[in-house]
């Protein structure tokens, strides 16, 4: 790759480093993210370009995320509970629908231990499905198991 002499480039007054001209992010510094559209103010880093509850927001749906996965629940439907989370918690000291209901695959303990349906009563040993039922806004799970009838029909 040929050296950069001739190309533009300017000294950013935030973090005083040499920036060129072509790598700047909408008229900003790629360092620090200072203004270099107007050079005689000086910076104060990211606050007007990253809001703090999108921060907050983005921690947020990671965590959501990994307690899912780890439980073993598909990505889509992690993604889809997220998605549709994401206006529930908008403005409102109450949150509303934040209730899920995932299907996640039985673990080795679930498949060989005697099991209720949910829906029948019925008790059955194999086949059946899991499901993880509960609320965002409160703490804890509910486990629920249906049998192969119950989930067929």
């Amino acid at each position: 790759m040929a050296p950069r002499v001739n190309a533009r480039h300017t000294t950013c007054p935030g973090c005083q480093q040499e920036v060129f001209l072509e790598e700047l992010v909408s008229g900003r510094c790629p360092l620090c993210g200072c203004d270099l559209e107007d050079s005689e103010e000086v910076c104060e880093g990211y606050e007007d370009v990253i809001d703090r509850s999108d921060l907050t927001w983005l921690l947020f749906h990671y965590f959501l995320y990994r307690k899912f996965e780890a439980l073993g629940a598909s990505p889509v439907q992690t993604l889809s509970l997220i998605s549709r989370c994401g206006g529930a918690f908008s403005g409102d000291t109450t949150p509303r629908d934040t209730a899920y209901e995932l299907d996640v695959p039985m673990t080795l303990g679930d498949r060989v231990r005697l099991k209720r349906c949910s829906s029948c009563g019925r008790l059955f040993l194999f086949g059946g499905k899991k499901r993880i039922c509960g609320d965002l806004a409160r703490a804890g799970d509910e486990v629920h198991y249906s049998c192969r009838r119950c989930r067929s029909a």
